[in-house]
């Protein structure tokens, strides 16, 4: 069934500012110790007699198993394809930016294999206590395959006393397949409702959207190409029932966007963090973190979220205020969420026991050209003085427009929030914090070879290390030419996380960057080097200066370790782009 008319974003708004306050009364009227819903299914007339497997079974239980089909049980698809059909591959991935020819082979119910801890298996449930959860799922422009295979994941994953409803929220589409065709279908799914956006909002505004018309205790957000592990509700709804104040994320599996193989394994997930581009990272769990935990299946805490899929009690992201509805299609917004959730008295956490696939398109299908926006808008809200370090690596989000945040500063200040500070010491205190000294940062620039300028650009975004800094014409963008001279002698390129440092090659004389030393550790004499008054950086290894060299072994001009002189390439000094 679908829910029309013309709704415009003053009326958005409104309605959001209202269930807002109504969730600041209504967070602070419920005690922890459980829900009205939870309250009268407990003591629902003939709710005790029944079975803890009665109580478990899904909205739907899935067709029967046949191993031969594509895909099924998570396995990669595989086609032999003419050249007609091979034409067809490429165009729906031109589309899509994922392989929708491989997807629409693949069953709407298909099984995954098993990819959590085997210790979760036993963890059990008192199913009439758990609050209930309305699942939102924003789309636009989605192709069937994959939006419907997620609606069927979560009705036949997720048990029936637990899910009111699957609220699918329209923004915007307008391919055909999604108007009447998907009003017909899902006519004929039990807890399924539609509900489409007059113009493009967004996925902050199209979630909201969602979310006014939802009536579950807790709001569970999913992308709209995800397909839902076994059991994955249950942890998150029992540890929000635990702690209300905390906003709970699945671990998020790898669905292959070209084969749809699951990827999911079982062992420790990563925790989300972030650069001083604001961009989000993955890491490894830390050392004080394992420690903290009690098993293998506690929840673990995470300084930030993807921003996909996260479970939280609906009065609770009222009273956090929801979305910052000043942030335009998406990007930025799961930072700005963290950084709220946790300064402002939350917990942001993983439960390794809820797992869901999720397919990471090839690239973007559209445009993100207000992702900037939204993460200035996060600095400028929550990022106090720090808010400096990401305008130093990117010089140019100093002159983007990002639209009014005084009301989401209020916000910040209504709740009490804590400083940023206070963030990066007791939630992050891993990320290396710059010092950015003035005329010790920036653009690291020769005098010999005007206008050239130290450049490191790894092949690989996802690894950091190993690669050779060049020379290259000065942008003033910030990033791959953006480095600063530490307290401590070293010559850091930490527009990334984690950081890397230059190090010296006494073999070859160029400089290459390899991960700079843990806080506490020593400085590593091939990353140690003295920037002196007259401008020459002094390799404290090798006893020789950087000097500016036109044409490398490889055809390109790069830094290279030379015996000291007077020459002006062996003379460097920094420049901010302001």
């Amino acid at each position: 069934m679908a829910a029309r008319g013309r709704r415009t974003r003053p009326k958005l708004l409104l309605l959001v500012l209202g269930a807002t306050l109504l969730g600041c009364l209504a967070f602070f009227s419920y005690g922890s110790s459980g829900l009205e819903s939870a309250a009268s299914r407990r003591d629902a007339p003939g709710e005790r007699e029944r079975g803890a497997e009665l109580l478990k079974k899904a909205v739907y239980d899935k067709p029967p198993l046949d191993l031969n089909a594509q895909g099924e049980m998570g396995r990669a698809v595989k086609l032999n394809l003419d050249q007609e059909e091979k034409r067809k591959e490429e165009e729906s991935v031109r589309r899509h930016q994922i392989n929708i020819y491989a997807s629409d082979k693949v069953s709407l119910h298909r099984r995954l294999p098993e990819r959590w801890n085997p210790l979760c298996r036993e963890l059990k449930y008192d199913y009439k206590s758990l609050p209930t959860t309305s699942v939102v799922i924003a789309f636009y422009n989605e192709a069937w395959s994959t939006l419907l295979r997620t609606v069927h994941s979560v009705l036949e994953t997720s048990p029936d006393i637990l899910l009111k409803e699957v609220v699918l929220v329209d923004d915007y589409s307008d391919r055909d397949h999604l108007k009447e065709p998907l009003e017909n279908y899902i006519a004929g799914l039990r807890k399924v409702r539609l509900i489409r956006a007059t113009k493009r909002e967004g996925l902050v505004r199209a979630r909201l959207l969602g979310a006014s018309i939802t009536t579950g205790d807790v709001l569970t957000f999913l992308d709209c190409h995800c397909e839902c592990h076994e059991g994955w509700l249950e942890p998150l709804l029992h540890r929000i029932k635990e702690e209300p104040t905390a906003v709970v994320c699945p671990v998020i599996d790898v669905i292959d966007w070209n084969t749809f193989q699951y990827l999911g394994n079982s062992g420790e997930p990563q925790i989300g963090g972030f650069d001083w581009r604001l961009v989000f990272t993955w890491h490894p769990i830390p050392e004080y973190e394992q420690k903290r935990r009690r098993s293998s299946t506690d929840v673990i805490r995470s300084p930030t979220m993807a921003g996909g899929l996260f479970a939280v009690r609906k009065d609770y992201f009222h009273y956090l205020g929801t979305y910052d509805t000043g942030m335009e299609v998406w990007g930025g917004e799961n930072l700005e969420f963290s950084f709220r959730i946790w300064q402002c008295g939350g917990s942001l956490e993983i439960h390794p026991c809820s797992h869901v696939g999720h397919v990471f398109p090839k690239k973007a299908p559209y445009s993100r050209s207000k992702a900037l926006a939204n993460s200035v808008r996060a600095a400028e809200v929550w990022m106090d003085e720090y808010k400096e370090i990401y305008y130093h690596r990117n010089p140019h989000a100093r002159l983007e427009a990002f639209g009014d945040v005084s009301e989401r500063k209020k916000l910040r200040e209504r709740l009490g929030c804590k400083n940023f500070r206070w963030y990066l010491d007791n939630i992050y205190p891993d990320i290396h914090v710059p010092h950015d000294r003035p005329g010790m940062f920036g653009m690291l620039k020769n005098r010999g070879k005007t206008n050239y300028c130290f450049d490191y650009n790894p092949v690989d975004e996802h690894v950091l290390v190993g690669q050779r800094v060049i020379l290259y014409p000065c942008h003033g963008m910030g990033q791959n030419q953006f480095f600063e001279y530490s307290v401590y002698g070293e010559i850091c390129y930490n527009t990334r996380e984690p950081a890397g440092c230059v190090v010296g090659d006494n073999i070859s004389n160029y400089l290459t960057v390899q991960l700079c030393r843990k806080r506490g550790q020593s400085v590593p004499l091939d990353q140690k080097f003295v920037f002196r008054e007259d401008g020459t950086l002094y390799h404290v290894q090798s006893q020789k200066c950087v000097q500016a060299v036109d044409m490398t072994d490889n055809g390109t001009p790069a830094p290279s370790l030379q015996p000291c002189s007077a020459s002006l390439h062996q003379k460097w000094y920094f420049e901010e782009r302001v």
